[in-house]
């Protein structure tokens, strides 16, 4: 079988890319993902279906390359910043997501140091490959808590949002409250929303611990979280957490 280069395959990705560009998609698209007033998204205007389908060319290819081929294929992808192309590699390599460990939880790593600038790549990254990484290898929740601390706000986001699987499913609470506890008083609106999104989807499984986790911080910490943390609560509990 005749594979192509990385060279190639990026020139034949691109290509489909911008074939299927929507310019009307691409002006919302581009205000829906804008972080800060006078702060856009680099958009080219692919709407998900057709992304999708250029994943799966794109899968096509890579299932034959080895793991270095293919993460140097999606290095070159991030590091043009166009926002499809980060998500195609964010869906691409949850093909792979039941051979994530420690050596992929750096590579992610290093993509948020370097490449994510968005909550879209942040969400991807964190929420499908470094979720699968703690799937694979629980130890690796251990890493989590000093990105709390980094100047990055997206891997201060990152360090609540991966955990947003494992409280869907009730599972490493003790790890959650705990990363939560070190960002609820987080400055940044984006990692506020991502710590009250992991609440959110806690309570589910957990209602009772998220509530009694939330009531001391009820006056420290910021509408915007507590509001995104009552999302799914009963009546009741909204009412004990936004009272």
């Amino acid at each position: 079988m005749d594979l192509m280069t990385i060279p190639e395959l990026l020139e034949q990705t691109r290509s489909r890319l911008a074939a299927v560009v929507d310019p009307v998609y691409r002006e919302g698209a581009t205000r829906f993902f804008r972080v800060t007033e006078g702060q856009e998204a680099n958009v080219q205007g692919v709407r998900a279906a057709d992304l999708k389908k250029i994943e799966q060319f794109v899968y096509r290819e890579v299932k034959y390359w080895s793991a270095p081929q293919r993460n140097r294929f999606c290095n070159e992808l991030w590091k043009s910043g166009v926002m499809e192309e980060g998500a195609l590699v964010c869906h691409l390599y949850r093909r792979f997501e039941t051979s994530c460990a420690a050596a992929e939880f750096d590579l992610f790593e290093k993509w948020i140091d370097r490449y994510v600038r968005n909550w879209a790549h942040c969400d991807g990254v964190s929420t499908f490959l470094i979720a699968a990484c703690l799937d694979n290898e629980r130890s690796l929740i251990a890493r989590l808590p000093p990105w709390t601390t980094s100047e990055n706000r997206w891997k201060r986001r990152s360090a609540a949002v991966s955990l947003v699987w494992q409280g869907k499913r009730g599972r490493h609470t003790d790890e959650i409250f705990y990363i939560a506890s070190r960002l609820i008083e987080d400055p940044d609106d984006m990692v506020q929303k991502g710590v009250g999104w992991l609440l959110k989807e806690t309570y589910p499984k957990m209602p009772r611990e998220v509530v009694e986790f939330l009531r001391p911080w009820k006056a420290r910490t910021t509408r915007l979280l507590l509001r995104y943390a009552a999302e799914k609560m009963s009546a009741r509990d909204r009412a004990a957490v936004l009272g």
